[in-house]
Formats: C-alpha cells, sequence, structure tokens
C-alpha cells in the first residue's frame, strides 16, 4: 500500500477530548494541499461511481465535497439532528455513554441512486451505519465507505460487513 504524505502529518494528542483519549488530529493534513489532493485523488480511485457522495458532519464535510467535484457527482450532508433546515428522517446510534442521532433531508437520495458515504475516521461504527441507514430509508444503495482515518482496535468494521469498506490510514 502507498504510504499517504498525510499519515505523517497526522499528530497525536493525549486526553482530547476526555482523559484517556489519545485523539488523532487531521488539522496539519488539512493545511496541506498535497496531503489533501492525495487523499481525495485516494478516494476517487477506490469509488465505484457513485451518484452521490454523502458526508458525515462535520469533518466528512471537507473530504466529501472536492470527492463529489472530482467524480462529478452531487454532494449530501448527513448532520446532527436538528442542524438542517428541510424535512428529515433520523436515525439514532449508541454511544460509549448514551446514544446521538444524525438527519439527511427526505429528498437527499433518489429511490435506486448509488452513494459514496464519506468521514475522516472510522471508530466504532455506530455513525457510519447510521448514515448508511439513512440513504436506504431513502431507497438509495450504499455504494461504499471511504475513510481517512481506521482505528482497527475499535472494530468499526463489525456493523458494515454488508459493505465495501476504504480506509486510507489504520492504526
Amino acid at each position: 500500500m502507498t504510504v499517504l504524505r498525510a499519515e505523517s502529518l497526522i499528530r497525536d494528542v493525549s486526553d482530547f477530548p476526555k482523559p484517556g483519549i489519545l485523539f488523532k488530529d487531521i488539522t496539519p493534513v488539512l493545511a496541506d494541499q498535497e496531503a489533501m489532493h492525495e487523499i481525495i485523488e485516494q478516494f476517487a480511485a477506490n469509488s465505484r461511481m457513485p451518484d452521490l457522495v454523502a458526508g458525515v458532519e462535520s469533518r466528512g464535510f471537507i473530504f466529501g465535497m472536492p470527492l463529489a467535484l472530482r467524480l462529478g457527482v452531487g454532494f449530501v450532508p448527513v448532520r446532527k439532528i436538528g442542524k438542517l433546515p428541510y424535512h428529515t428522517i433520523s436515525e439514532e446510534y449508541a454511544l460509549e455513554y448514551g446514544t446521538s442521532t444524525v438527519e439527511i433531508h427526505t429528498d437527499a437520495v433518489r429511490e435506486g441512486q448509488r452513494v459514496l458515504i464519506v468521514d475522516d475516521l472510522l471508530a466504532t461504527g455506530g455513525t457510519a451505519a447510521a448514515s448508511a441507514r439513512l440513504v436506504e430509508r431513502l431507497g438509495g444503495v450504499v455504494a461504499g465507505f471511504s475513510f481517512v482515518i481506521e482505528l482497527g482496535f475499535l472494530s468499526g468494521r463489525e456493523p458494515l460487513m454488508q459493505y465495501e469498506i476504504h480506509s486510507l490510514i489504520t492504526y
């Protein structure tokens, strides 16, 4: 596998957002045009020509929109509850302590459209699985997932086993 410039730019931040967490900070990657270009090109090479790219709030927007432009397709935001202005459907998913909810506009995906779901990080897979359920509830087909980083030790692929998953960097 090709070593991406982004891998050398990702920094570890201890005890963020709470004690005991080692956070993978992509901020230096975002500031590096070459690293961002490599990520988008790798995502494009791994995609199976979707009809839409869905980006999961918020860092999925950062990678999803340029990927959609690169592929010549539309972009759909998947957002936290209460952030979208039009009619929505929602999916709740489990967190370590409690739950969270993501939403999508009811007219974001048409029947049969192939949707590639993009985010910066695959951890436990809860947000990704909820995003897939939203796409499928609207009649779309999940064309796969693309992540910049995968935290393999958290087994986030397990709830996504029926889908194609591409992660560029695995820890």
